[in-house]
């Protein structure tokens, strides 16, 4: 199943660049503009109303997701000057691998809403340019089908984490995840029960209640949730679609939170590193390290969860400064430009996560679609650090003395 991959390695990002223009000269333009402002309201365009409501739509006001875009704008860069280097090297370490660059496709579900592609062509789409893909709980395909769709690709898993009294459920989907060689496990630890999302709530639309498997595709083709609901209600999942939906979106939204002992159940059933998403408190974050586990991931959900809550980016050095000798810490929320990448990366996260850029790529032109986001977000990193005088991304020379705080 990996044939099709067999050729693939990695770009210069800074070549998509050359690409465009030398198309240029044939009278060729970009099928789908290479300004992320813009592939918000081209996805839109495309959307159902209930797809579009889902993937731009936020806790309450969006004042989350506002602070998130703003707390870039306070960040200035501070160019250096006759530095002759070569282009920069965006190779990062985390875990004790080295990966080609430092961003990640994060963890989405329900992909098929805003393309027939779904995970096929997302997943496809980071093997294809070299960046890890986070399997989501809540994906619209099973395990393996985005197992042969991402083929040679570093594939991450996304846990939603059931509560205790599920416990075979959840370490059933981490032995699957392993089964198709997931490397990293990120636990979401804010997603416990849905946010107050205006803009889902009125269009009326739940994606995990529906009939369709999308957002349950996880849970409905696993052994040990299709032989409960069996047992349980005398029928398999494809009998009563409706009920299966619905009770396995109660299991992966329990609607209460686990607590910090409860890790040890993750680590008796994953082996591998273990990342906790959604830490924004320096208290969360000296926790996180004082239970042992590889590493964070400083995130408010893109701001789709609590409203009023405080940027990402402000966290990210308060963090740092507390944990970042004690564990890897992974960033997202907000990121939309090469700029965003370079200011988290300086600020000390070793990796970002691209959230809604993707699926907006996704739902304008599948594969090529989130090729064309990735290799834009990448070619804007380098150049920008080439321009910014700054050789690598590594510590000593990509760190808080390329930005200036400027309070607006």
């Amino acid at each position: 199943m990996y044939r099709n991959y067999s050729w693939y390695k990695a770009t210069e990002p800074k070549s998509y660049e050359s690409e465009i223009y030398d198309n240029g000269l044939n009278f060729e333009r970009p099928s789908i503009s290479v300004d992320p402002s813009k592939w918000e309201p081209l996805a839109i365009e495309r959307l159902s109303k209930d797809a579009a409501g889902y993937v731009y739509g936020s806790a309450g006001t969006r004042e989350t997701t506002d602070k998130n875009h703003e707390s870039y704008k306070r960040w200035s860069i501070i160019p250096n000057r006759l530095v002759k280097s070569d282009f920069p090297d965006l190779r990062t370490k985390l875990f004790g691998r080295e990966y080609s660059f430092p961003i990640a496709l994060g963890p989405v579900g329900v992909q098929r809403i805003v393309n027939p592609e779904g995970e096929h062509g997302s997943s496809k789409a980071a093997t294809l340019e070299h960046v890890p893909y986070v399997i989501s709980t809540a994906a619209s395909m099973s395990f393996e089908e985005i197992a042969e769709s991402s083929g040679p690709g570093e594939r991450w898993y996304q846990l939603y984490w059931p509560s205790n009294e599920n416990n075979d459920i959840t370490a059933s989907l981490l032995k699957r995840a392993k089964s198709i060689d997931c490397k990293v496990l990120v636990v979401t630890l804010d997603t416990y029960i849905l946010g107050w999302r205006p803009s889902d709530m009125d269009n009326g639309y739940d994606p995990f209640l529906k009939p369709d498997k999308i957002g349950v595709a996880l849970g409905l083709s696993d052994p040990v949730f299709r032989k409960r609901f069996k047992q349980e209600h005398g029928v398999e999942v494809e009998e009563d679609l409706h009920k299966a939906a619905r009770e396995f979106s109660g299991i992966i939204f329990p609607g209460l939170s686990h607590d910090w002992e409860d890790l040890k159940f993750i680590r008796e059933n994953w082996d591998g590193p273990i990342v906790l998403k959604g830490i924004q408190s320096v208290a969360d974050a000296k926790k996180a390290a004082e239970f042992g586990v590889d590493g964070i991931v400083v995130s408010n959900h893109g701001g789709r969860q609590q409203d009023g809550g405080v940027a990402s980016l402000t966290m990210l050095p308060k963090i740092v400064d507390a944990v970042g000798d004690k564990l890897e810490i992974l960033f997202d929320s907000g990121i939309r430009s090469g700029s965003d990448i370079v200011k988290a990366l300086a600020l000390g996260a070793k990796m970002v996560l691209i959230g809604r850029p993707y699926i907006y790529g996704l739902g304008i032109a599948g594969t090529k679609g989130v090729r064309h986001v990735i290799r834009c977000l990448l070619g804007d990193l380098e150049l920008t650090l080439h321009l910014s005088g700054v050789p690598s991304i590594a510590p000593e020379h990509l760190n808080r003395d390329l930005l200036l705080y400027e309070d607006h």
